[in-house]
């Protein structure tokens, strides 16, 4: 189950990625910077969701 955990922390490295990915792409090509910042976006929504999931089966699996 700690694996689980693990990949929840992965999501946030790729967003860090994709922003840095943005950045660098931003004065070059303005479609591909907006798609790395939307893939972020998308990720660091997977981290609280994942994140919200994994405490909520936790809560009822001590009920």
């Amino acid at each position: 189950m700690k694996i689980l955990q693990f990949f929840q922390y992965i999501y946030l490295f790729f967003a860090v990625l994709f922003i840095y990915d943005g950045f660098v792409s931003w004065g070059e090509d303005g479609n591909r910077s907006m798609i790395s910042f939307v893939f972020a976006a998308l990720a660091i929504f997977m981290f609280f969701f994942r994140k919200k999931f994994k405490n909520k089966f936790g809560n009822r699996k001590g009920s």
